[in-house]
């Protein structure tokens, strides 16, 4: 019993030692030249005019976001609908579930009115 948690407390151990190693070795070794032009808003190439702080509708990062979950899930899809005519009745309907769910987040979606750009 004990050997195991000889390996649960080397394995800790280690899992802190190795990413503070490098953040304390890049912290000594870094060079460190403050200026004020250095510390100025820089984006694109253009200099800034007035406030930086631009605050944008959270529509637009819902959106986004809405997107990437509906793109993510289609890398999931795409192999069970190649391999759909191989796969056992368990997994066609698994997979007609997780469809149905996601079927069911579009439309409230849709009928939320988030997906309706203005």
């Amino acid at each position: 019993m004990r050997n195991e948690w000889l390996y649960i407390g080397v394995f800790l151990i280690v899992a802190i030692i190795v990413p503070l190693v490098p953040l304390g070795f890049a912290a000594l070794v870094a060079p460190r030249k403050p200026n004020p032009t250095k510390r100025l808003t820089y984006e694109c190439g253009v200099e800034t005019v007035g406030d930086a702080w631009v605050q944008f509708k959270a529509q637009y990062y819902i959106f986004a976001l809405v997107f990437l979950i509906f793109d993510v899930e289609t890398v999931f899809l795409f192999p069970w609908a190649l391999a759909l005519n191989r796969l056992p009745m368990f997994a066609v309907t698994e997979g007609a579930v997780f469809l149905g769910i996601l079927v069911a987040g579009l439309v409230y979606l849709w009928r939320k009115g988030l997906l309706e750009w203005q």
